[in-house]
């Protein structure tokens, strides 16, 4: 049987700092997030106190809302920025398939 993969030791941390410096309730993190039909409200109350690590997708709608790479969150390492929303702009980041052009089929 394979081990449990290591956990983010201050994920829970940096969600509740997020949510805070925003200046979100945890129903407005919520709302913002547009995570309703993937997870019930009280998750975020669960992701911020550690209870339960949140799912990639949940994860990647956190970073865009504060304005942080994915990896600010996860990696222990790393601090969020002082203030928040931070500089990230995901604007310049192509989307894989809505940018790419269709081959014509050769007969």
């Amino acid at each position: 049987m394979g081990s449990a993969r290591p956990k983010p030791v201050r994920l829970a941390e940096k969600l509740r700092q997020i949510r805070i410096a925003l200046g979100f309730s945890q129903s407005e993190m919520h709302r913002r997030l547009g995570v309703a039909e993937m997870v019930e409200f009280k998750r975020i109350s669960d992701y911020e106190l550690g209870n339960r690590e949140p799912p990639l997708m949940i994860l990647l709608q956190y970073a865009r809302v504060a304005g942080v790479h994915m990896e600010a969150l996860v990696d222990d390492e790393l601090n969020l920025p002082g203030k928040l929303p931070g500089p990230i702009k995901y604007g310049d980041i192509a989307h894989a398939y809505g940018s790419r052009s269709r081959s014509k089929k050769r007969s």
